[in-house]
């Protein structure tokens, strides 16, 4: 097994930390970047209002613990992918805002990623939907 590059480690004061004091730092890094992408990204924004408006209506649709669960884990699935998407392309515009075939495609891939997400969501939600209201399955 190779070792770190010791000239990395020294560059980010993270990588030096251990136990607690690491994670007391990650999650302050973590709640930055959900401040940020609250901050600086409508879509998420959208996430989150449909996600809390899901909450009730979970426990409506969803008989017992894992139905709830299941159906309110797609809306957080859909969330961690537009955080995702959203560094992928906060990562490509800080390489360059030069149209690139290679950059379009990480965007376009970040993008699909959501959109499946998002379709799979509706599926779920649907499904769920029709088969509380019209005993479908």
């Amino acid at each position: 097994m190779s070792q770190a590059d010791p000239n990395i480690a020294s560059a980010n004061p993270q990588k030096q930390r251990r136990g607690f004091n690491r994670l007391w730092h990650a999650a302050l890094y973590s709640l930055a970047g959900l401040k940020a992408a609250w901050a600086g990204t409508p879509a998420f924004r959208l996430e989150v209002l449909l996600f809390t408006l899901m909450l009730p209506v979970a426990f409506y649709l969803g008989k017992t613990w894992v139905e709830i669960a299941f159906l309110l884990s797609t809306g957080v699935l859909l969330m961690v992918v537009e955080l995702l998407n959203t560094a992928i392309e906060t990562a490509i515009d800080r390489i360059s805002l030069e149209l690139h075939p290679l950059s379009g495609m990480a965007k376009d891939l970040g993008s699909a990623a959501v959109f499946v997400a998002s379709c799979y969501t509706a599926l779920v939600w649907g499904l769920a939907a029709c088969s509380h209201f019209f005993s479908v399955f």
